[in-house]
């Protein structure tokens, strides 16, 4: 399968109350628009998932990563625009550095409460709140899974815990 590779992160707070999320609101045309999501973006030729994670984090809120935590990878057939296939990396960013900015090209940045993401208060991708809890554990665990699209929806939901 021929995908594209992609990071996805989520910047906690100090006391991992919060995370920085964006809210796609800058391009009407953008299939994601009104959406809060994690940061992140495709990899770029010759760069590793690290450093593809460190330079979206820096580009998309102007935070340097001093800790990335590994959560799991995710495979997304059919995710992308005509029916492209995406695999992401996702990483917890559980220290860092610099003063967050407030908007960047793609929409605002929010500190948002996990409890709202977990209790479906925060207007998401539904597919997300299938591995979000996963991401947010208290005890969390290396996790791999696959969430087949079709017509901009998942069908389904499946993973492994290592």
């Amino acid at each position: 399968m021929q995908a594209t590779i992609a990071t996805l992160g989520y910047v906690f707070s100090a006391d991992r109350k919060n995370i920085l999320m964006i809210r796609r609101d800058a391009r009407p045309d953008d299939i994601h628009f009104g959406y809060y999501n994690g940061l992140g973006g495709k990899l770029e030729p010759g760069e590793d998932v690290a450093a593809g994670m460190r330079r979206e984090i820096r580009e998309e809120a102007g935070l340097s990563c001093d800790a990335l935590d590994f959560a799991g990878t995710i495979s997304w057939p059919g995710f992308g625009k005509d029916g492209g296939n995406w695999f992401g990396f996702l990483f917890r960013i559980t220290a860092w550095s610099g003063r967050p900015m407030e908007t960047n090209a793609e929409g605002s940045l929010h500190w948002t409460p996990v409890s709202d993401v977990l209790a479906g208060n925060v207007p998401m991708w539904e597919s997300d709140r299938h591995f979000l809890p996963l991401v947010f554990a208290d005890s969390p665990t290396v996790f791999h899974g696959v969430m087949p699209f079709a017509g901009g929806k998942a069908l389904s939901w499946s993973y492994t815990e290592l």
